[in-house]
């Protein structure tokens, strides 16, 4: 196979499993209402169906890009997407909502598969300068998938019910994974995983990684409902200290689940930090939007999903922009402005009132869409670029790491806010603060877009 060809069928595979994720998570909103009427369930059983996958996918994400530098992302990922849809498939034959969680959380193991592995096989396929077009093509899938599954999911749920959102997933995970095992590396291609095979597993740090993520992700689901419960306050301090002995193990340990060149790199952290401000104040800045078209207001879910629709038709179009402005101006500038454009955004929406027009709200989630698609992009190049093809892996596990607890964060910070102050100018406010931080950390991106 010639590498022209290999590479195209690798940002296919690439597009195809970032975009069934996104428009997994989009669509089971829509679905679950009807799910937990049809299955006669609780609301906290419903909660578990997200919870549970969450939990399952933000523990193993880094492990698994790890288990893709070690044994091939391309196996990794067919493993992944291939149980992916095989757990969509068991989910939409359940009889009760307990297979359904159960089949949810089993559906987080293999997306955490699959994940790291849709960036470890592009930084395996494109040489590091050619890869900011790529991972924008990506961005920009996600972001489609992400709007238009809403759109799907309530025409599916409303003709052939919850099941048909879960069922959708199957043919092309089915394809993808097909075509990921069909695929021969080209003659002279990068081979990572003979590099990492000398060094074993660091089984003892996946272990406390997940600890840590998993009581974190638990405690920031928690948290704004329950308060500060005896289970919460236990929950934050095993994330504590469990994070502490993941530190300490991994600087002692002869073979690091995180080698020291992703854990130390001053950009990758810089990017990192980023990203994860950028998801919080933006899923926090929608959570809060969200309830105020629709509850103070009084728009429906159409009206409510068309008066935001810009911040996802300028998700998809900047993505590709910032692949060419990354180039020409270098990632420290790129984010910056990104990072302010998500920024001012939101202070525009924090300005919502009783007479706020659909001008003044298209125009506030314009900016949001048109920085948060830069900002994905140009920080998750520095991230994959600043690690060898043998880490690729392990730093696309702390890119989808970041991009998952990012928004988990920013929600339990808008609803906290929110139970506090009242009001959602407040909030917004505060949430545009987290943005503005991220602008500044974006300073220490390097200013130059260099091949490494």
């Amino acid at each position: 196979m010639t590498s022209i060809r290999h590479r195209r069928l690798t940002l296919a595979g690439s597009i195809t499993g970032a975009a069934i994720v996104a428009l997994d998570g989009t669509v089971l909103t829509v679905a679950q209402p009807t799910l937990q009427r049809d299955l006669h369930a609780s609301f906290v059983q419903v909660q578990w169906t997200s919870t549970g996958y969450l939990i399952a996918v933000a523990g193993l994400l880094v492990f698994a890009g790890r288990l893709g530098d070690r044994y091939g992302h391309q196996k990794v990922f067919a493993t992944g997407i291939l149980g992916f849809g095989a757990a969509s498939a068991g989910i939409g034959l359940a009889s009760g909502v307990g297979w359904v969680i159960g089949l949810r959380v089993a559906q987080g193991v293999f997306g955490a598969l699959l994940q790291p592995a849709t960036l470890g096989m592009l930084r395996a396929a494109y040489p590091s300068d050619r890869l900011g077009m790529p991972l924008a093509l990506r961005t920009s899938a996600i972001g489609l998938a992400a709007a238009a599954g809403p759109v799907v999911g309530g025409a599916l749920v409303a003709h052939l019910g919850w099941r048909a959102v879960f069922f959708l997933n199957v043919a092309p995970a089915a394809l993808a994974g097909v075509l990921a095992l069909a695929v021969r590396l080209p003659a002279g291609a990068p081979q990572a995983p003979r590099r990492a095979a000398a060094s074993r597993l660091d089984l003892p740090g996946a272990g406390l990684l997940a600890i840590t993520l998993v009581c974190l992700v638990h405690t920031l689901v928690a948290l704004p409902e329950a308060g500060w419960t005896t289970t919460v306050v236990l929950g934050s301090v095993a994330a504590t200290v469990a994070g502490a002995a993941f530190v300490r193990h991994e600087r002692r340990t002869a073979s690091p689940l995180v080698p020291p060149s992703v854990l130390g790199s001053g950009p990758v952290a810089a990017a990192l930090t980023v990203l994860l401000s950028a998801s919080a104040a933006l899923f926090g800045t929608l959570f809060v939007a969200t309830y105020f078209l629709q509850d103070v207001l009084g728009l429906d879910p159409l009206q409510c999903g068309l008066r935001v629709l810009p911040l996802a038709v300028m998700t998809v179009l900047s993505a590709p922009a910032a692949a060419v402005l990354q180039r020409k101006h270098g990632p420290r500038r790129t984010s910056a402005v990104a990072m302010a454009l998500v920024t001012a955004g939101i202070l525009l929406l924090a300005q919502l009132d009783h007479g706020s027009t659909a001008l003044t709200i298209g125009a506030g989630c314009f900016l949001l869409g048109a920085g948060f698609g830069a900002v994905m992009v140009t920080a998750t190049a520095v991230i994959v670029r600043h690690a060898s093809v043998g880490d690729a892996g392990v730093a696309g596990g702390l890119q989808q790491t970041a991009m998952n607890i990012g928004p988990t964060l920013g929600v339990a910070t808008a609803t906290m806010l929110t139970g506090l102050t009242a009001t959602t100018g407040r909030t917004l406010v505060v949430l545009a603060v987290i943005a503005a931080l991220g602008t500044l950390t974006a300073r220490a991106l390097p200013a130059c877009d260099r091949a490494q």
